[in-house]
């Protein structure tokens, strides 16, 4: 769905944006984490640094700034990337799910590569979850966020008023309004029999760390070679991925969970939903969204989460 289209489908009312009762948190401290990156292979390090109040979630590399928002989304193969003025950071949605779970509402992510010059970077894949970001996250902890005069400032967050939906082919995702966050997830592979389908339902920002954020990125085996003609997973390994053949089952078990790949769709759609926060607030919207065979439309979310962002920007003007 293209965004004039998106555009065309949306009523002014969809959203409203509602006091949540509870202040804006940044990190207590500082955090610093270096890995090797999935599609690049190359080796970069992010520093996470307390924010003011309302300056929400933002990127720094090679001197600019790069709000992690649906402005700057750019669609790309197999991860969720930013953009702006010629500069891309790739793979940031486990990072971003990871703050958006934990409730970090306000930081500064800078990253940086060996290659002082390179006009993109990518956030390391680490094991291929959310598990060392929710943990570096814990071990700093967070405080309330204070504006630059010193105010506290509250959290908001968005209220889906009316359905929503966007689909290509069987492949779709629904938004509901509901009084609090859940996701609905399912996923099918006919040719791969010991993934199938799969389905999985939570109250997803509450249960995040222990049903979520550990489920790790997969692929399958017979695509490996394809993926890798393309320019991609140049970084991938049975350290950073469960692979699973469609002949011999999975070749690097034991799984998280029976679910795990369904488990690690939420986990990626939490990530590109929270590309809507603005200005400190909640950046998954107050719903239930529902989404089915992501693997063939793997940036859907991001579609859902453009035709929110062209709502909010109509309520605005």
């Amino acid at each position: 769905m293209c965004r004039s289209a998106a555009f065309n489908s949306l009523k002014a009312n969809l959203i409203s944006w509602r006091k949540t009762g509870t202040l804006q948190q940044t990190l207590a401290g500082c955090i610093e984490l270096t890995g090797k990156t999935l599609h690049s292979g190359k080796v970069s390090t992010v520093k996470i640094w307390p924010a003011f109040a309302g300056e929400g979630r933002y990127f720094e590399f090679q001197s600019k700034l790069i709000p992690a928002s649906i402005d700057f989304a750019q669609e790309s193969p197999l991860c969720t990337t930013l953009c702006k003025d010629g500069y891309k950071i790739r793979t940031v949605e486990h990072l971003l799910s990871a703050l958006e779970a934990k409730g970090v509402h306000n930081c500064r992510i800078q990253i940086q590569c060996p290659n002082s010059e390179d006009p993109e970077v990518e956030v390391p894949i680490f094991d291929g979850s959310a598990s060392a970001w929710v943990e570096a996250i814990e071990q700093v902890g967070r405080k309330e966020a204070l504006d630059r005069f010193g105010n506290n400032a509250e959290k908001l967050a968005p209220y889906l008023n009316e359905p929503l939906h966007v689909s290509r082919n069987d492949s779709f995702m629904v938004a509901f309004p509901s009084p609090k966050v859940r996701i609905t997830c399912g996923i099918d592979f006919p040719k791969v029999p010991t993934i199938g389908c799969q389905w999985f339902s939570s109250a997803a920002l509450d249960d995040y760390e222990k049903q979520i954020a550990c489920s790790r990125t997969f692929c399958i085996y017979e695509e490996v070679e394809h993926m890798r003609r393309a320019g991609l997973i140049k970084g991938g390994s049975l350290g950073n991925a469960i692979v699973c053949s469609a002949s011999q089952g999975w070749l690097n078990p034991p799984l998280h969970f029976h679910d795990e790949p369904c488990r690690h769709k939420v986990l990626d759609i939490i990530g590109d939903l929270s590309l809507f926060a603005r200005s400190g607030s909640q950046g998954f919207p107050m719903a239930h969204v529902v989404s089915f065979k992501q693997e063939l439309w793997p940036r859907g979310a991001w579609h859902l989460q453009t035709s929110l962002s062209l709502t909010s920007k109509e309520l605005r003007q």
